[in-house]
């Protein structure tokens, strides 16, 4: 009898279990066809879909892939968020049939201003009034499939702002470029602490290379006022003393302050051989002619050759900006970041670059040449100089009047005698100040998607082949004068390397060849006439080619 019981009490257990899972799998289902309130289920969280085809500015065809974002509201209202470009309407459900109903609206194109009669920086705007088209899709309980294609998932609004977070961070953004560009970076910072070269420039350039590098989220028609090529962002504020020129005429202005004119003063036949250094100038205009590159743009790609990174970047700006129109309505390209580079990098590796064409166009025995000391140049004599040679380069070629003028302007502020204050603030604290900021925006100007071109990899090979053909030219004049020089007043052809405008750098070049050849032969002071006629020469020369090509 107990048995019995027991076996009919585990009977109606098991048929208890077993009537309630039956019923409870029933009332789910009937839920699951019935009862699913899919409004309720479409107003919870957002949901989110990410896809490919976004431009990343109207003036490329590159694209990218974003997060699309509905938001559904309770009041039978949406908001499409598509790469930050709000669109809303209204929605309705028959089941779970969705239809969704846009509204018109008013969408502000952002383009660069190309306009060469502007000089403002800022964006070109566009208006137009866009209806997106309706829709209709189904919902399920964790996925939304519209009749656009494009299927959306349900999210938490606490993971969908992770979502927005993260595609805002570099990680999301990063490119192959931005990785190359950064190790540039590293590079130009590694140059300048461990071997010395040109650290007042290769550091604020090579920091500004990663800043300029930092990847940051860019999308058509919409501006975080971040890059440096945005405009409104603190970056492309300063980055205005570039494209518009303020910055090299400062430059210059404190170079004159501290350059003393004495030994071309006393020597101005040496002079010459600062204009002979300019071949590489003209020689590589016409290179890049031959490859393919506007005539404006090739103007601007051979002032490289003279070795000064401010006449590179004052011509660039006027003539390769990006906003000039060409003759057959094309506009130029803007090759102010990798000229810049180009003229800077060349500057820091003079010591490197110019010993082996020195040394493989003269004898050992020219090497060994003696000059004669320089005269004694009296104050009145360096009081006129630069008033002098403001007139005479300013009616030669006008166009070269703010660097020109700016330069002797600095040095007539040294050599007064009466300014010392002035000449003081040029050439330390002001020159400081400019360099900081030249050297971090053209840094930051090589953005990856801007510098990594085809364009750019010429531009740098044609600026090493100018900086040796303007060396090899100022060595040849410079032999060429010795040979027509009387026996007693000779010149030795290693200071026509010095006639680039690297100053001083070529002059201690030279200086350090003529002391391996013979410890007693010191031709620094020798050398710093070709340098500083080097200075004029080059600017000059970029004033001849303004008035050709703008």
């Amino acid at each position: 009898m107990k048995k019995i019981l027991t076996l009919a009490g585990v009977f109606i257990i098991l048929f208890s279990i077993s009537y309630l899972f039956i019923q409870s799998k029933s009332a789910k289902q009937t839920k699951t066809k019935e009862k699913i309130d899919f409004a309720d289920l479409l107003t919870k969280g957002k949901w989110m879909n990410k896809s490919g085809g976004y431009k990343i500015s109207n003036e490329s065809e590159n694209t990218t892939e974003r997060f699309k974002t509905f938001q559904f509201n309770v009041d039978g209202t949406f908001e499409l968020d598509s790469a930050k470009q709000k669109y809303n309407g209204t929605w309705s459900l028959n089941e779970n049939n969705i239809y969704l109903i846009f509204r018109t609206k008013k969408i502000t194109h952002l383009y660069r201003n190309n306009n060469p009669n502007k000089s403002s920086n800022n964006y070109k705007t566009v208006t137009e009034n866009v209806k997106l088209p309706d829709r209709q899709g189904i919902i399920s309980e964790d996925q939304l499939k519209l009749s656009d294609g494009f299927k959306y998932t349900n999210y938490p609004e606490a993971l969908s702002g992770l979502f927005n977070f993260y595609e805002f961070s570099g990680f999301a953004n990063v490119q192959w470029g931005h990785i190359i560009m950064i190790f540039a970076g590293l590079f130009f910072i590694f140059l300048a602490i461990k071997f010395d070269y040109e650290p007042l420039l290769l550091i604020p350039i090579g920091v500004g290379i990663l800043i300029g590098n930092i990847p940051m989220f860019q999308v058509a028609d919409f501006n975080l006022k971040l890059g440096i090529y945005e405009p409104g962002s603190v970056m492309n504020i300063l980055y205005q003393g570039v494209t518009k020129g303020w910055y090299p005429p400062l430059i210059f202005l404190g170079i004159g302050a501290m350059t003393d004119f004495s030994s071309l003063i006393s020597s101005p036949r040496l002079m010459l051989l600062g204009a002979a250094a300019q071949l590489g100038i003209f020689v590589t205009f016409l290179g890049a002619l031959y490859l393919g590159f506007a005539p404006q743009e090739a103007g601007a790609i051979g002032i490289i050759g003279g070795a000064d990174g401010p006449t590179a970047i004052f011509i660039s700006s006027k003539l390769a900006n990006g906003m000039n129109i060409l003759a057959d309505g094309t506009t130029v390209k803007n090759l102010i970041g990798p000229i810049a580079i180009a003229a800077y990098s060349y500057m820091a590796l003079v010591p490197v670059i110019q010993p082996p064409v020195i040394k493989l166009l003269t004898t050992k025995k020219e090497r060994l040449i003696k000059m004669k000391p320089p005269r004694a140049v009296t104050k009145t004599e360096k009081i006129i100089f630069p008033i002098v040679a403001l007139l005479l380069t300013a009616f030669l070629a006008p166009t070269a009047l703010p660097l020109l003028g700016m330069l002797f302007f600095g040095n007539l502020l040294k050599e007064s005698g009466v300014t010392g204050r002035l000449a003081e603030t040029a050439r330390t604290s002001l020159i400081d100040t400019i360099t900081i900021l030249l050297g971090i925006t053209v840094g930051a100007s090589t953005q990856a998607d801007v510098f990594l071109t085809k364009s750019s990899v010429l531009i740098f090979v044609l600026g090493a082949v100018s900086f040796i053909i303007a060396t090899a030219g100022g060595v040849i004049f410079a032999k060429i004068m010795n040979w027509l020089s009387p026996k007693d007043n000779p010149i030795n052809p290693m200071i026509g390397a010095a006639g680039v405008s690297a100053v001083p750098d070529s002059a201690r070049v030279v200086q350090t060849e003529g002391l391996k050849a013979d410890p007693n032969n010191h031709l620094l002071m020798h050398a710093m006439a070709p340098n500083v006629a080097g200075v004029i020469g080059s600017a000059i020369a970029a004033g001849i080619l303004l008035s050709f090509l703008m």
